[in-house]
């Protein structure tokens, strides 16, 4: 079982009379001694930004990062008081069907994609109604698909992004992750004031070859002033387009099917977006 930690700013432990140490540098009998001899000179320590090894962005000092929602996927069975599966219903060159999003009972969300008869159906799931939050650090854990044909994406969204007027501040779809492509080029995007006429967008892209095998991190700081997207723990974009959305917004794991991620009926099928977690934190005191 995943175990959710609490986490601490700071990259690195500022020492005092030690000067800055590269805390992750040293072994881990090195970190524990030197924070207990620290510790026991100066009190209490923060320490690195991380959980379970994983990165957390800088805060700022008289704050910390409190994990505030999380799925770690463990069990059989999708937690439906967290989740909404989506379908069954029509979406872009395919279906949306429940029995496409489940867990593997291995600690991980599975999001597939199959042919069905005639058909072509993929996953979806998304916190509708359960969790909606304005602000902090989200971050998913992915593998990511190895076929042709559709594509994973995790994402933010809330009713305010088809309105019209307000620069997004009421509302944007915030793309923390796409990627349609299987070269490990991965793309972050936003959308806002509706998908008529209006529309507004901006939006990057990348090319981690890495990123096509096991799992990765893609994250989203998310503050009134700006988005900052990461891959791994290292930045690949930070704008304020948009206005930057001042609402709540939820969750979304999806699959999508269409030629945005090639010739569908080039693919070996089924194939799988899979997902070892998600987790939110905001900062407290």
């Amino acid at each position: 079982m995943k175990l959710a930690a609490i986490a601490v700013p700071g990259h690195i432990l500022d020492a005092g009379i030690f000067g800055r140490v590269h805390f992750f540098a040293m072994s881990t009998s090195v970190r524990s001694i030197l924070v207990m001899a620290v510790t026991a000179l100066f009190g209490s320590v923060q320490a690195p930004a991380q959980m379970n090894g994983k990165f957390l962005p800088p805060a700022p000092a008289d704050k910390a990062w409190k994990l505030i929602w999380n799925d770690e996927f463990d069990g059989t069975s999708l937690d439906e008081t967290k989740w909404n599966r989506l379908g069954d219903s029509k979406r872009r060159d395919g279906f949306w069907v429940k029995e496409d999003a489940y867990l593997s009972g291995k600690g991980t969300l599975i999001l597939r994609t199959k042919k069905d008869g005639d058909r072509y159906t993929c996953g979806a799931v998304n916190t509708q109604g359960k969790f909606e939050h304005a602000f902090g650090f989200f971050v998913a854990r992915c593998k990511a698909p190895k076929q042709p044909g559709h594509w994973p994406a995790f994402w933010m969204m809330s009713s305010g992004v088809g309105k019209v007027g307000d620069e997004g501040r009421d509302g944007t779809e915030i793309d923390i992750m796409e990627m349609p492509w299987r070269d490990g080029k991965v793309t972050f995007n936003l959308h806002w004031d509706g998908y008529g006429k209006d529309h507004k967008s901006a939006g990057t892209n990348t090319i981690i070859p890495a990123l096509m095998e096991g799992f990765h991190d893609y994250g989203l700081l998310w503050t009134p002033e700006e988005y900052v997207f990461y891959v791994d723990g290292k930045e690949v974009w930070r704008t304020k387009a948009g206005g930057v959305s001042q609402v709540p917004e939820f969750v979304k794991l999806t699959e999508e099917i269409g030629k945005w991620g090639g010739d569908i009926t080039k693919a070996e099928l089924p194939d799988y977006f899979e997902v070892e977690y998600v987790r939110v934190y905001e900062l407290g005191k």
